[in-house]
């Protein structure tokens, strides 16, 4: 079978080579035309990848050009720049596409610039059936961020092919720049893309951080700021029925995220059940998060980061004077030669 005419983009940074991943990554090899490895790991373990991937995956490291304080970010740009296609997937390390997947999404690139597949886990260990009804929930709301998007990246060329990469969340970055650009999104919730479960250290980890993510939305932030005082003040009067109502409207939501566009055939249903706890949990790290965001924003690989994201407003005004200063340039008439 031919090669998909696609980058693949893939920012890494391991402590430990994952003999898994090298398998997965061999695999993408034969099923796409590029595979474009950006690797911040330590100089031991990279030399690992690099035998591991040689010669069918290009390995490369960050370009000091492109640093940021969103690491993330920094390997991606530096793939951007690097990609051989227009259509390029960015994917975490944990996230495993499969050959229809890339195929369904490479069509789907020819009618929108950003594509968001919907991610599931596999296996499921007790903390993937935890974070699932998490997702649940998102994708009742509209659909969830998963670990990777697909894009067609000459969008991005009013900024220069990059997003800002000095926030925390990203991919919501990223799709609004997109978006303040003129491209178009899609949401398929029914393009399920597989990702290996997080350690459960791992996922502790990033209870904090992902709240913080919602400082770039604000009605998702009012509304998780407003649980945890409503929850305290109704119970402190003795009325357990809104806390109650809340449990309900919680597992409800859940449901109805799992049965969006055949989500029952990978999502558990023990998860819809969890979704309360997910909710409470929210309520409680976003005040954690709001004291991290009073102190000057949350520790990030070693900075802090201050924005989740950037408005859509601020988008839409920096597309506006780039595309400005673009067609002010083209318009500027060439010098001719003197002729002596």
């Amino acid at each position: 079978m031919s090669a998909l005419a696609l980058s693949y983009v893939l920012p890494l940074r391991s402590s430990t080579p994952d003999p898994e991943l090298c398998d997965y990554v061999r695999r993408l090899a034969d099923i796409v035309a590029d595979v474009v490895v950006v690797d911040a790991s330590p100089p031991e373990v990279r030399a690992v990848h690099e035998g591991w991937w040689r010669p069918g995956v290009r390995h490369l490291t960050p370009d000091p050009g492109r640093r940021c304080r969103n690491g993330k970010v920094w390997g991606v740009l530096t793939g951007l720049d690097q990609a051989r296609h227009d259509a390029v997937v960015i994917a975490d390390d944990d996230v495993r596409w499969d050959r229809e997947g890339l195929r369904r999404v490479v069509t789907m690139l020819e009618s929108f610039e950003v594509v968001a597949p919907s991610n599931f886990y596999d296996p499921l260990p007790w903390q993937a059936r935890y974070d699932t009804a998490r997702i649940l929930i998102q994708r009742a709301l509209g659909g969830d961020w998963p670990g990777t998007l697909a894009l067609s990246r000459h969008v991005l060329a009013p900024f220069g092919g990059a997003y800002d990469g000095d926030v925390l969340f990203e991919n919501l970055e990223l799709m609004r720049t997109v978006t303040a650009c003129g491209g178009r999104s899609a949401w398929p919730l029914d393009l399920f893309v597989a990702r290996r479960p997080p350690t459960v250290g791992h996922l502790s980890g990033q209870r904090v951080r992902q709240a913080y993510d919602e400082f770039a939305r604000p009605a998702h932030l009012l509304a998780a700021l407003a649980v945890l005082p409503v929850v305290v003040a109704a119970l402190a009067r003795r009325r357990p029925v809104l806390p109650a109502a809340m449990v309900f409207a919680a597992v409800g939501t859940a449901w109805q995220g799992r049965r969006r566009r055949h989500g029952d055939v990978v999502y558990p249903a023990s998860s819809v059940a969890l979704a309360p706890l997910w909710v409470l949990e929210r309520s409680v790290t976003i005040w954690i998060a709001l004291a991290y965001r009073l102190r000057g924003g949350v520790p990030y690989a070693g900075h802090r980061l201050v924005r989740a994201a950037s408005s859509p407003a601020r988008l839409r005004r920096r597309a506006v004077a780039a595309t400005s200063a673009g067609a002010s340039a083209n318009a500027r008439p060439t010098p001719l030669a003197v002729l002596g």
